[in-house]
């Protein structure tokens, strides 16, 4: 009998260890997911730019997203030779990672420009040093604040609010001066904002925050997802009153390095116009 449960142990030992070291794996499986998002609010002379979306970096030390790591997510993403880099927040995991992190992040290359909100950690770990560097970096912060991206005579709005959970949120600053045919790209780090929305409000929205779950059911479902929606805003393509919104299954891990069926990612979206051959 000792015998039988000595065997029985080391099967339950031996599958948690290769469970653990799948959820490794792919947490350092960094993979890019490319969609196509067609609007016919969209220029003519925006159809196929290309927008990458990077959300909870997490910089931090050892199993999880060292300095080194962001450096090399930053090479990735200027070899993918995008038109507009959006960030989502969530860039570290403590405060003595943002000076370094935003070193790395300073890097990042795009013709129409790099831009980022602000995520829950971002604020526990110093919100006042992540504005600071952020400046430092040259990368604008979208904190209730909006631009005009311009191309090829044409331009679209994009704006950011504050974090749901540490920040405020004012839809005012992106939706003033804009007429019923502007294109308005949002960024919100957490997607629960999505339900305040109205529908004359924006056209896509991009946020991160839930990890896709991080661990999931083989991505069937999570039994922790950082929303009060729970699965609603896990991770992909949701369509929401004023439009759609992505939810990116970001980038680093918190609590433990591992990932589970919700593949850390860099999202890659087309913009189309649907009228334009």
């Amino acid at each position: 009998m000792r015998k039988f449960f000595f065997i029985v142990f080391l099967i339950l030992v031996t599958a948690l260890a290769g469970l653990f070291g799948y959820g490794f794996f792919e947490a350092n499986e960094l993979i890019v997911r490319r969609v196509d998002f067609a609007h016919p609010k969209i220029p003519p002379a925006f159809d196929g730019t290309t927008v990458a979306f990077l959300a909870d970096i997490h910089c931090s030390r050892y199993f999880y997203f060292t300095r080194k790591k962001v450096r090399d997510l930053v090479e990735k993403v200027n070899r993918l030779k995008p038109d507009l880099i959006l960030l989502g927040g969530d860039y570290v995991s403590g405060h003595r990672y943002i000076a370094s992190s935003y070193a790395e992040l300073k890097n990042l290359k795009a013709p129409l420009g790099v831009y980022g909100v602000l995520g829950n950690h971002d604020h526990w770990a110093d919100a006042e040093s992540s504005r600071r560097e952020m400046k430092k970096s040259q990368i604008p912060l979208l904190e209730n604040s909006a631009v005009w991206i311009k191309k090829g005579g044409a331009e679209i709005r994009l704006g950011g609010v504050g974090d749901w959970w540490e920040g405020t949120q004012d839809l005012k600053a992106t939706m003033r001066n804009t007429k019923k045919n502007d294109f308005v790209l949002l960024l919100s780090h957490n997607p629960d904002y999505l339900e305040t929305l109205p529908k004359e409000g924006p056209d896509l929205v991009l946020c991160g925050h839930t990890h896709g779950g991080q661990v999931t059911m083989f991505g069937l479902w999570a039994p922790c997802v950082s929303s009060r929606y729970g699965e609603k805003y896990r991770s992909g393509r949701k369509e929401i009153k004023s439009g759609t919104a992505f939810i990116s299954n970001g980038i680093g891990t918190v609590v433990l390095p591992i990932r589970f069926f919700a593949p850390p990612e860099i999202l890659l979206i087309t913009l189309k116009n649907p009228h334009t051959p």
